[in-house]
């Protein structure tokens, strides 16, 4: 990689060792990836904040990286935390509270905004979103896919620790989907399977995920039915069971085409769903937007849930759905809204207290079953509120 002469000073040390380090990640990246250089970057997004996901060695990590006194030099916003502040469950235990906090205190030291969300593509909860072409780097996996595929921004799909290294430094290896030239697919998706809601798109993007593509086409999706909610559900299915970065809805001449039917879909929802039934319901993986609330509650129309509903979404769709009332029919409605937070990687959700889940997460339904060892039952928005709800 040729390095500029403050690059090579700041990876020399000269200003800090916590700049040293970030440097070292990303040219050791970038060797990695065959990237020529650095470029820069006017976002960072990043997802090492759970304390159930990064333990005391991530949390000593920021803790001493942070008392150095630098700031990030980019516009960086956070992932969720592990609880909601506003409803301690039963599930939390202090040690993880007190442990959980000090991760917070850390990235506040760094100058990192606290929007606690997986979404942060979503207007309500990050209006400064750069303009399209913008070179960034996103650590949450389906906010990578989506900005990519659907807002036009440069990223590679990045990890905790490569996007807490841009934020410091405010640069990126030049490479891969950086790269206008990577940003063709070399793989097309024949879909030939009606598909009608957000779970079959995220079996489709959990199948799609599988090919282990950086870049895949879809062929024979209409861009008029992707609603926001659709391209979530395809996003995070994507980032959750492979490598793919980016998506496009185009039919191109590849020599490698695959053919997505209803057996295929059916494949994935075997794999994913291993209950008939649950004893709660969850909702909000990724998290939910205001448009996704209101939409609950129109197709509730007045019928409560049966069983504990848990629904997730960031703090500032929290706040706008309180001012507009959806926090308070939601929970007439028998739905607990939790903000900050998620339904996976946390103690929310425990083997001790739940059996299995009701979902319409493929996303949801994969890190429910690996990590909180629960069963999982997988079904559409729509189908489980009409079925779970009088």
């Amino acid at each position: 990689m040729q390095l500029s002469r403050y690059e090579e000073d700041a990876l020399d040390g000269r200003y800090g060792d916590t700049v040293a380090l970030a440097y070292r990640v990303l040219v050791a990246i970038g060797n990695a990836i065959e990237a020529d250089r650095l470029i820069d970057v006017s976002w960072a997004h990043v997802s090492g904040v759970n304390y159930n996901t990064i333990g005391d060695a991530g949390l000593r990590f920021l803790e001493d990286i942070s008392r150095e006194g630098i700031k990030v030099k980019v516009k960086t916003t956070l992932n969720p935390m592990g609880y909601d502040r506003g409803r301690i469950e039963p599930t939390i235990s202090d040690t993880f509270i007190e442990r959980q906090e000090r991760i917070l205190d850390a990235y506040s030291r760094l100058g990192v905004t606290d929007i606690h969300s997986c979404t942060p593509y979503d207007r309500d909860v990050f209006p400064d979103i750069p303009p399209g072409g913008s070179q960034v780097s996103l650590a949450e996996s389906n906010a990578a896919i989506y900005a990519n595929s659907v807002l036009g921004l440069l990223t590679n799909k990045e990890s905790a620790i490569s996007a807490l290294a841009s934020a410091i430094t405010g640069k990126a290896p030049y490479s891969n989907l950086r790269v206008q030239e990577s940003r063709y697919a070399k793989v097309c998706i024949d879909v030939r399977y009606d598909i009608k809601d957000e779970l079959d798109y995220g079996l489709l993007g959990y199948y799609a995920g599988k090919l282990g593509e950086e870049c895949i086409a879809f062929n024979g999706i209409e861009h008029d039915r992707l609603t926001s909610a659709y391209m979530k559900a395809l996003c995070s299915a994507l980032g959750t069971s492979g490598s793919t970065g980016m998506f496009r809805l185009q039919s191109i001449d590849a020599k490698e085409r695959y053919l997505f039917d209803r057996s295929d879909a059916m494949k994935v929802k075997d794999e994913l769903s291993d209950s008939d039934d649950g004893d709660i319901i969850v909702f909000g993986s990724p998290q939910l937007g205001l448009d996704e609330l209101s939409g609950i509650i129109d197709t509730l129309n007045g019928r409560r849930f049966r069983k504990r509903c848990m629904i997730f979404c960031a703090r500032s769709v929290y706040s706008k759905a309180s001012r507009l009332g959806y926090v308070d029919a939601l929970e007439r409605a028998n739905a607990t809204v939790y903000s900050g937070c998620c339904a996976c990687l946390t103690p929310l959700i425990s083997r001790d207290s739940v059996d299995s889940v009701i979902t319409n997460s493929v996303k949801a339904a994969y890190y429910l079953r690996s990590w909180n060892k629960v069963g999982v039952c997988m079904r559409s928005m729509r189908s489980i509120i009409d079925n779970e709800s009088v």
